[in-house]
């Protein structure tokens, strides 16, 4: 009997080894599947962030597609733009051209039928050396264009100009369009050319000064490069010819500037006479027609100015 109980002690036991071992190795199953499921679970998470990282990738390439698109389009539009606005301005900028152009000519034909009337007298040029003669050339390319630009432009003369002279010569190789300037050209004298009360030639030498500009009188200008080879030439062919003489009130509006080498001097560029003629037309004051054509380095200045540096 004892025996039969520990036969039965003995069965118990490996019936409850038994049902350990089952249990571990279920347990062991369990574990194994809740790993499968985990593993399975993550990688269907690690699969679904691939298609969802790629999905985003995507749709950030197609955007950046999109915005280079957009752009590369704004630049071609901005471009387009400002070509078109260059396009305008150059149309603008020739018709003005074309314009002020006509208006010029418009202004110049109206001063040959009934402006106020200038003439250069070119009968000096023999005693001038060829680089005088040059300069002189220059000087009446700049008094043709300070008229050109003018409001109220002057009837321009050139008198005594031979086709056969230097002087002509050197016109049409420096000054580009001479042929075509809205001047009048002749070998004449302006003594043949008008009366001799209408006349008044301006020479730094006269005693008395140019109150106006009048229109129904017609004004000389001595075209002589350097009056100190010569002096008083110009005065003393008007002279000879008992026409009126006068000068620029220079002493009446002007005082002397002092300077290092104390250089005074009087004698002006034709041009520049000429343009001080001009302002005096336009403004009806020799202050500022003097201030304008008067350059610094005659060692003039405006009387007002010198009273205001004193100040």
């Amino acid at each position: 009997m004892e025996m039969n109980k520990n036969v039965e002690i003995i069965e118990k036991q490996k019936s409850s080894f038994e049902d350990r071992h089952l249990n571990d190795e279920s347990l062991s199953g369990m574990m194994d599947l809740l790993s499968i499921d985990v593993d399975l679970s993550s990688s269907a998470s690690n699969r679904e962030e691939t298609l969802y990282s790629k999905n985003v990738m995507r749709k950030q390439r197609n955007w950046e597609r999109r915005l280079e698109a957009k752009k590369s389009k704004r630049k071609e539009e901005k471009q387009r733009r400002k070509q078109n606005q260059q396009d305008k301005a150059d149309v603008v900028s020739q018709l003005s051209k074309r314009v002020i152009k006509a208006i010029t000519r418009e202004r110049l034909e109206e001063a040959r039928a009934a402006g106020p009337r200038l003439c250069v007298d070119l009968s000096m040029s023999d005693c001038m050396s060829h680089k005088e003669i040059s300069r002189l050339a220059g000087q009446i390319r700049r008094l043709y264009g300070s008229n050109k630009k003018a409001t109220q432009p002057f009837h321009v003369f050139l008198t005594d100009m031979k086709e056969d002279s230097l002087l002509y010569k050197e016109c049409i190789r420096m000054n580009e369009g001479f042929l075509n300037y809205l001047i009048d050209v002749t070998e004449e004298s302006w003594i043949d050319l008008f009366p001799s009360e209408d006349i008044i030639y301006l020479t730094p030498d006269a005693s008395e000064a140019l109150e106006e500009v009048n229109g129904d009188k017609v004004f000389i200008l001595g075209g002589l490069v350097d009056e100190s080879i010569q002096k008083k030439r110009s005065y003393t062919r008007a002279k000879e010819l008992r026409v009126q003489i006068a000068r620029l009130p220079i002493d009446e509006y002007m005082v002397k500037r002092p300077n290092p080498k104390n250089f005074h001097s009087k004698i002006l560029a034709i041009n520049q006479v000429f343009e001080i003629l001009l302002t005096f037309r336009d403004t009806g004051s020799w202050s500022k027609a003097l201030s304008a054509g008067v350059p610094t380095g005659k060692g003039y200045v405006v009387s007002s100015e010198a009273e205001a540096d004193l100040t």
